[in-house]
């Protein structure tokens, strides 16, 4: 099976999100953005099935989302999916910042850039809290793992 583990492109969590925002300003309207984060979301490595279940699911989120972490050389790897199609590319973004980088950047990259990148107000409330809810979980994901 290939490994369920998102890999970053880029180095640090910054320059994936400096990188995310170039992406979306290339767009002239959110239909294409919205496009764009789906396409992100078909792109996710395959997600196991025996993983889709109660222990991985995400609370607060009103689609159905999973994830699943895996500490390795120092940095925290996620796994993630959803049932909707846009959430699973909003997966796929927060993974790419997130997933592949030790706890205490995690912890130091705050989630504030979905503000920034006009993601929140774009989305349905919702979607907003979901997209919130599962930054929060990385990152106490991430706060767990320091402390342990």
């Amino acid at each position: 099976m290939p490994d369920p583990f998102v890999v970053p492109e880029e180095a640090t969590a910054a320059e994936a999100i400096a990188a995310i925002a170039e992406e979306l300003a290339t767009f002239d309207d959110w239909m294409e953005r919205y496009q764009f984060i789906i396409e992100l979301g078909k792109k996710l490595p395959p997600f196991p099935e025996s993983w889709a279940d109660d222990a991985h699911r995400v609370p607060g989120c009103q689609s159905r989302v999973w994830m699943e972490v895996e500490e390795r050389d120092g940095v925290l790897r996620f796994a993630g999916a959803s049932d909707a199609v846009i959430v699973s590319g909003l997966v796929a973004l927060l993974l790419r910042v997130y997933s592949g980088r030790p706890a205490a950047e995690i912890l130091a990259t705050d989630p504030v850039f979905l503000k920034d990148l006009g993601l929140l107000e774009a989305l349905s409330t919702n979607r907003g809290n979901g997209i919130a809810a599962m930054a929060r979980k990385l990152r106490e994901v991430a706060a767990t793992r320091r402390a342990g």
